[in-house]
């Protein structure tokens, strides 16, 4: 057979009409995959966000140091800078410090120690010899032997020859209780200062002392602590609205699994806590009356806002916070720049405080305050003229911290112009510390009555630790007092007065 040879068949050209049709189709198709790749691309910048975020810790939020955990990306600690490889110990030109000698008149014993020997010749050398020079002082510091003092009281029953009824001897005023003031104060003290749970505490004096006692017991010498410096504490709340400069902050806390918030107001020579229900301005309303006339030092919460209307000192620290925030999250252009800009000039100007704070001591030389508002006028414009340049910009970040900026202007420079106020709130924070490191051990409280426990003690502790005190020996003080229904010292004395 005769093998045939087809020719492909050309297929037919589309007409006008059906051209216009595929270029609709595939126009919409291209314009399908457009919309697709912006949607994606806007899932992806939206995730990278929420990321970021995530990611924060606190030298980029607002968040606590607290919250960094472990487990998570740690936050740089120290300089910034690479450190020079060096040998551990003290340095070349450091200055050593050792434990000094205690004076004589605090020494209990001392024992004179004689060589037996000559080192030289080798010769029998007894006391009787001569001596040459002040001999080598080495003091050894021992604990003795730890008893309970435990005092018995044996109330009589006398009996009246004139009417032979029997009268029962009441127990002193002091011994009420079955500890003394000192225990007392002692529980209180390892539980607040030492921030101790309470099983440990019972199990430090039932091995330490010698004193086996109850988890209520605890308990009880714990509120009799508190109901002791109930008054100094009043006095404290009293004086809060009259003080020229206060710094406050809030954390929460939780009282038998419930929210609650432990505010910190931090005056010059005491720290005031204070367990509320909420976070809002009526807490501040409650301490510092309607109208609070002097400085209120805080960072941007919306409860200090919207209570305080008048002078006031915005936290640079928390500021920077929400620059660096910006800066690790922003992926625009003009969070780059703003936030560059930003971080130099807040450079810059706590360059010029330190200069002014830290005294002769710092680097190119202390200034005086009128020479630091001098040079720190050209900031402000700086400042100013930054928010304003980003206000509009497309970045919301950037914006947002762009408009508070310019709309509290006069709160972020109210250092400059006023003794004892600081360009941060780290003192308010610094008092929370203690306060979280207690909630965190504790699990907070479980009563209304343990809240106003823990605050009274947090008040007392630290408002000691300001001014000086030995917490512990005012403890000691004020439930002795307590007891004998006596006047309890009061924590102003140090304090100004209006």
């Amino acid at each position: 057979m005769r093998a045939s040879h087809r020719q492909p068949r050309e297929e037919d050209p589309l007409k006008p009409e059906q051209l216009e049709r595929e270029n609709e189709r595939l126009s919409r198709e291209v314009e399908r995959l457009r919309q697709e790749l912006i949607e994606r691309d806007k899932k992806i910048v939206e995730l990278e966000r929420k990321l970021a975020l995530r990611r924060q810790n606190s030298t980029t939020s607002s968040k606590p140091p607290s919250s960094d955990g472990l487990a998570g990306e740690q936050r740089p600690r120290g300089s910034r800078r690479k450190k020079r490889p060096r040998k551990p110990g003290g340095q070349p030109g450091h200055r050593g410090h050792w434990r000094g000698l205690a004076p004589l008149s605090r020494v209990d014993q001392v024992i004179e120690v004689f060589p037996p020997k000559c080192r030289h010749c080798d010769s029998r050398l007894t006391r009787r010899m001569s001596t040459q020079g002040e001999p080598r002082r080495h003091q050894v510091t021992e604990l003795p032997p730890i008893e309970a003092h435990i005092t018995e009281y044996q109330c009589q029953c006398v009996v009246c020859p004139e009417c032979g009824k029997a009268t029962q001897a009441e127990l002193p005023q002091d011994a009420q209780g079955h500890f003394g003031p000192q225990l007392t104060a002692l529980i209180a003290y390892l539980t607040v200062v030492c921030r101790m749970p309470r099983r440990m505490v019972r199990e430090l004096l039932e091995q330490v002392l010698a004193i086996p006692l109850s988890l209520g017991s605890i308990q009880n010498s714990w509120e009799e602590a508190s109901e002791a410096v109930a008054q100094p504490c009043a006095e404290l709340e009293r004086q809060l609205p009259h003080e020229p400069v206060v710094n406050s902050d809030e954390t929460g806390y939780r009282t038998s699994g419930e929210k609650r918030w432990l505010w910190a107001l931090v005056a010059a020579n005491f720290v005031f806590y204070k367990i509320a229900l909420t976070r809002g301005a009526e807490v501040l309303v409650g301490l510092l009356g309607e109208v609070f006339a002097g400085i209120l030092c805080s960072d941007r919460c919306a409860s200090y806002l919207k209570y305080h209307k008048g002078e006031g000192q915005f936290c640079w620290a928390h500021f920077k916070r929400n620059i660096l925030g910006i800066q690790e999250i922003g992926k625009t252009t003009d969070a780059e720049r703003f936030c560059r800009d930003a971080l130099a000039l807040h450079a810059r100007l706590f360059r010029l405080w330190h200069r002014f704070r830290d005294g002769p001591g710092v680097r190119y030389g202390p200034i005086t305050r009128e020479q630091l508002i001098a040079k720190s006028i050209p900031l402000e414009k700086k400042f100013f003229a930054l928010a304003d340049r980003y206000l509009d910009s497309r970045d919301k970040d950037v914006a947002n911290l762009a408009l508070a900026l310019l709309q509290h202007f006069e709160r972020f420079f109210a250092f400059l112009r006023h003794e004892g106020v600081e360009p941060t709130n780290n003192v308010a924070e610094r008092a929370l510390r203690c306060a979280v490191q207690w909630r965190k051990i504790s699990f907070g409280s479980r009563s209304a009555q343990g809240e106003v426990a823990v605050a009274r003690l947090l008040t007392v502790t630290r408002t000691c630790r300001m001014q000086h005190r030995a917490p512990l020996v005012y403890l000691v003080t004020a439930i002795r007092s307590h007891r004998n229904a006596l006047p309890i010292p009061s924590l102003l004395k140090t304090t100004s007065t209006t």
